[in-house]
């Protein structure tokens, strides 16, 4: 099978490289190439290794330290510098790099300076004076935000917004940040905003870059914008070292895209917390006022009672049932003194009168006759009780009781017979019986 390879001209890696060394060098001994600094390398030897970019390509640079030296500005990453080069390959690795004679500044340094002028330019005009400035509002009604759609500002913003305060209505006006028709976007937009009166303040914004990237807000055409904003117009554009000519013209300038969604709203919590020390200190003076009140207004009715009419004819009428009453107390008070006094001189003036004395004598003689009375009557009946308490024993003693129980008496001449050896024969005897009596004569007697 014959070979497809030209042996004739088959390279070794080294020839390969040493060959497109010497065909760089001859055809690109020296040229001019502009283009931003990245990927700066700064190694202890002093030498600078760097790329060139520009927005499709770069390529690999070296800057040996004797050039390096003689450089009347400081290489830093994003500067855009206007090289003279010789064009060369480092054949150990292959790569393909540009060897450098000398350098200047390019863009940045123009830039910086049509950035020094302009910034005179409107600071003569008055466009960054204090006097200009908009009060921004304590808690937007609505929050205008002027910048990419697509970039990290919008989403840094749009966290700190729904985290700080997520009740505030928010328009997005999407624009271009960089590049030559972003200046007519911004433009268009602060036009727009002020036209439709969507919001009470406008946040004007992008994430960081370059002095290119951010030139933009450098145009006279956007600070002119922002300067005739009736809205109040909040910059935060780049990082917290980047400044702008639309930051000197805004009404605040932030740091950061963030630091300007934080100034603009408050806290809710704080709010919050806010809101409940307020509404509690206001109950507190609500309750203290309507306290005050009730009390002036209860001395006003007492004062108005105490003045009314009916209120001083009632006052009157009960001093006057007072005085009345004290007045009929002090005259019975008085009267009874006088009675008290006159019983007194009529019973003295009694005591004297003889037919008072003998009143007297005559109830005092009716009291003894009463009592005598009572005494004879207690006397007679107490002997009367003796009388018969005495008769009763007397009956039980008496021979006619002895003759009720069939008992009999035998007497002669009046004289009891006790015995049958007080008689003799022939005596005459009288014998007693309960009911008569009977006479008979002794015959014989007994001694048994």
């Amino acid at each position: 099978m014959p070979s497809i390879f030209n042996t004739d001209v088959i390279f070794s890696v080294s020839q390969l490289n040493n060959k497109a060394k010497s065909l760089l060098e001859q055809e690109l001994s020296y040229i001019q190439v502009i283009g931003e600094i990245s990927n700066l390398s700064r190694p202890a030897s002093g030498h600078l290794y760097f790329s060139l970019k520009d927005d499709r390509s770069q390529v690999r640079c070296a800057l040996f330290k004797r050039q390096a030296q003689r450089l009347n500005f400081t290489p830093e990453n994003g500067l855009q510098i206007l090289v003279n080069a010789n064009t060369s390959l480092y054949e150990a690795r292959g790569d393909y790099q540009l060897i450098i004679n000398n350098a200047q500044e390019t863009g940045d340094g123009a830039l910086q300076k049509s950035f020094e002028q302009l910034k005179e330019k409107l600071a003569n005009k008055g466009l960054f004076s204090a006097e200009h400035k908009k009060d921004l509002p304590t808690i937007p009604q609505s929050i205008g935000i002027i910048t990419s759609a697509t970039g990290a500002a919008i989403q840094d913003i749009l966290s700190v917004l729904k985290r700080r305060f997520p009740s505030i209505p928010l328009i997005i006006y999407p624009v271009m940040v960089q590049g030559t028709e972003a200046k007519y976007q911004i433009n268009q937009a602060l036009i727009t905003a002020n036209q439709r009166k969507e919001c009470d303040v406008i946040i004007l914004a992008r994430g960081g870059g370059s002095l290119e990237d951010l030139w933009a807000f450098n145009e006279e055409m956007v600070a002119k914008a922002i300067f005739k904003s009736r809205i109040p117009v909040v910059s935060g554009i780049g990082h917290e070292t980047d400044t702008t000519i639309a930051d000197y013209v805004a009404d605040f300038r932030a740091a950061t895209p963030t630091a300007a969604a934080e100034h603009i709203t408050p806290d809710v919590q704080h709010w919050k917390n806010q809101f409940a020390a307020y509404q509690q200190h206001l109950s507190q003076l609500i309750q203290n006022k309507l306290l005050e009140r009730a009390r002036h207004l209860d001395w006003l009715d007492k004062n108005l009672n105490q003045q009314h009419p009916g209120k001083q004819l009632q006052i009157k009428s009960q001093r006057l049932a007072e005085l009345n009453s004290r007045l009929q107390q002090s005259l019975r008070h008085h009267l009874a003194q006088s009675k008290n006094q006159l019983n007194s001189q009529q019973s003295a003036l009694m005591q004297l009168n003889p037919a008072y004395k003998v009143q007297q004598l005559k109830a005092k003689f009716t009291l003894l006759n009463s009592r005598l009375h009572n005494n004879i009557n207690s006397t007679l009946q107490k002997n009367k009780n003796q009388l018969q308490l005495l008769s009763t024993s007397l009956n039980i003693i008496s021979p006619l009781s002895t003759l009720d129980r069939g008992y009999t008496l035998t007497s002669r001449e009046a004289s009891l017979i006790h015995s049958s050896q007080d008689l003799e024969i022939g005596d005459t005897i009288k014998t007693h019986f309960a009911n008569g009596t009977a006479t008979s004569k002794i015959q014989s007697t007994s001694h048994d």
